[in-house]
């Protein structure tokens, strides 16, 4: 299953370039350099998703996600607001060379803190030279807190072994990677797709260590600073790469829709979803809100950027 993914994947990948054009010609027959597309995504972010937009070199981003409670008490908890399970991640990105991002961050679930990188290998052009924009998002995160939270702090060794060892940093660690490739098709409307594999080292004995995701978003542009965004995740169940022998905790989708206000400098976007994580690996691994009992959270991203 999990290489049938991968080819199929492979295959629109190379479909889709196939359509790539030759350089454009001016009336002369002298070859024109094909510029990107302007403003695929008015941010790096859209939601709980990356996009394959990178600000200019020397730019430097602030960001502040933030996710409250289930809506599903209704105005007894004021949809949320005052429900226990808010998140919030504080996070600094950075764009070193042209197309390449790095980042950090810290998030309040598990105490985590991350790095990150994005590197947006082509970008989408205005005269189909290249039709499509593809970029690559890694990284990982160091699960913060205390030994007394990881059960017995004994760590497993082997899917089918009795056998323990000491909870180690290691196994504190989790990964996230994604190839996104993504669209702008009209002034009004981007959209991108991707696939992308989690992995943590350490899980309890009735989950997996790995899963491999499926991913669609994009925005609806409704006026000059205004657009509707929305995002889907997808784990996926493949019995190859799972160490259970029925699905019995298999992660629920990611679906959120919001609005999204933006600046040239500034982007907000405030969004109704079912994932209250705020790293990718953890709605990936984790999300268990299911969007047909309403739990859903309220969620808002902020960021700024600053050029050097």
């Amino acid at each position: 299953m999990k290489k049938n993914i991968l080819i199929i994947f492979s295959f629109l990948l190379i479909s889709t370039l196939s359509f790539a054009q030759d350089v454009a010609t001016d009336s002369t027959g002298v070859k024109e350099k094909d510029k990107p597309v302007r403003s695929p995504f008015e941010s790096g972010y859209l939601i709980d998703a990356q996009t394959t937009v990178i600000p200019n070199v020397n730019t430097l981003e602030a960001v502040i996600q933030h996710k409250f409670g289930t809506t599903e008490n209704g105005r007894s908890d004021l949809w949320g607001i005052y429900a226990p399970g808010s998140n919030i991640r504080v996070g600094l990105n950075y764009v070193p060379f042209k197309n390449f991002q790095i980042g950090a961050g810290i998030t309040k679930k598990n105490m985590a803190s991350d790095l990150s990188a994005k590197w947006t290998i082509f970008q989408q052009t205005r005269k189909n030279t290249f039709p499509v924009a593809i970029a690559l998002y890694g990284n990982v995160a160091i699960d913060g807190r205390n030994i007394s939270a990881f059960e017995s702090g004994q760590v497993r060794v082997g899917t089918h072994q009795q056998l323990f060892n000491k909870f180690q940093f290691p196994d504190r660690l989790s990964y996230f990677s994604q190839l996104i490739i993504g669209r702008k098709f009209t002034d009004w409307l981007s959209v991108q797709a991707g696939v992308s594999f989690t992995h943590y080292n350490s899980v309890g004995v009735q989950y997996d260590h790995d899963k491999v995701g499926v991913h669609f978003n994009g925005r609806i542009k409704v006026s000059p600073q205004g657009s509707i965004i929305f995002n889907y995740d997808e784990p996926l169940k493949i019995k190859e790469i799972s160490e259970q022998i029925e699905w019995t905790n298999h992660p629920k989708p990611n679906l959120s829709v919001g609005y999204e206000i933006s600046t040239s400098t500034h982007a907000f976007q405030i969004f109704l979803g079912t994932a209250n994580g705020l790293l990718p690996q953890d709605n990936i691994m984790w999300n268990q809100n299911d969007f047909n009992e309403q739990q859903w959270s309220i969620g808002f991203n902020i960021t700024r950027l600053w050029g050097f």
